[in-house]
């Protein structure tokens, strides 16, 4: 890739190489109202209630972040495929499959079904992972748009009604992707467009991406994947403990020193941090040690935050953010036509 271009944001000509990536983004809000439309009506009840939780698939771990604190039985993210060996009838078992095929979750929705234990699937109705969870003791979110988050949505409004979980208000989470979607508009000018702006810091830099809560460290993972996978250049997320030391060993900017002399060798990082709302004193300690340390050696700092009511609201403001900055990195450094 060649250098950082800022001039490309502004280029309808240029915008136009990730029309498609930046529609997508701008579409979440109301693929979430699509999923949600058509999904069926479900009469759960908390006298459903599982003795365990264990979730597979994709965004497993997200879902456990969100339900962990108020869970009222066990919940188990379960990373491997297949299933732990106390899993059965007792318990309910979810797998998150967007596509619909995946190898490992048909054998973990197989082996489910074996044991005898309840299902909450959500993925496309039709596929294999549908046909194989097929049971009177599958609850079954068919899923039109691919959409992974839509999906973790879903499964936790369902939750809820089975009384393991807070209550999620989908048309709050839809309205704060809508509302990033319209603050990071390609036709929103770099003067007030906040992915615009952070792509810009980080042209000639290296990415320290941090997030305090359980949530905001989530989105911090999927933003420096989003930022590695658009520009081709390492961004690293990580709790403290393990950026400060990057952040510490940086040195001193030199005023006097020529920009172009290595331009690529020696990117001096940036800290990003996602805030999604209120920290405790454990994330404020953490917080406060990154910004001292930044200051101390002059390392820039940018922040995604956003003032959405709800927890889910706020961590899907702050990823679609991240992913916008993203995309107009990748565009700003791409190389000539």
């Amino acid at each position: 890739m060649a250098g950082f271009d800022d001039a490309r944001l502004e280029d309808e000509h240029w915008l136009a190489r990730i029309d498609g990536p930046l529609r997508h983004l701008a579409e979440a809000g109301s693929r979430l109202r699509r999923e949600a439309g058509a999904a069926p009506a479900l009469h759960l009840s908390p006298d459903d209630r599982p003795r365990a939780v264990v979730a597979a698939g994709t965004e497993a771990r997200l879902i456990r972040a969100l339900l962990e604190p108020t869970c009222p039985v066990p919940f188990v993210a379960w990373p491997s495929h297949g299933l732990p060996g106390w899993v059965g009838p007792l318990d309910l078992v979810i797998v998150l499959a967007s596509d619909g095929s995946d190898p490992g979750l048909v054998a973990t929705v197989r082996e489910a079904a074996r044991r005898g234990a309840r299902l909450l699937v959500a993925c496309p109705p039709g596929s294999v992972i549908a046909e194989h969870a097929a049971s009177r003791g599958t609850i079954l979110l068919p899923m039109h748009t691919g959409d992974t988050l839509a999906a973790v949505i879903l499964v936790l409004t369902a939750l809820h009604d089975l009384g393991l979980g807070p209550r999620v208000d989908l048309d709050e989470v839809a309205e704060a992707m809508d509302a990033v979607a319209i603050a990071c508009s390609p036709s929103a000018d770099l003067a007030s467009n906040r992915a615009k702006e952070l792509a810009c810091a980080l042209a000639d830099a290296q990415p320290l991406v941090w997030g305090g809560s359980v949530l905001a460290a989530r989105a911090s993972r999927r933003i420096a994947e989003a930022l590695r996978a658009e520009s081709g250049r390492p961004a690293l997320a990580a709790d403290a403990r393990e950026l400060l030391p990057i952040i510490n060993a940086t040195a001193t900017r030199d005023l006097f020193a020529d920009p172009f002399d290595d331009p690529v060798g020696d990117r001096r990082p940036v800290l990003v941090i996602c805030a999604d709302g209120p920290d405790d004193e454990l994330d404020r300690a953490a917080r406060s040690s990154l910004m001292a340390a930044a200051d101390r050696h002059d390392v820039r700092v940018a922040v995604i935050d956003h003032d959405a009511p709800s927890a889910v609201a706020r961590y899907a403001a702050v990823l679609q953010e991240g992913r916008y900055a993203a995309l107009y990195l990748g565009l700003g450094l791409a190389d000539d036509e």
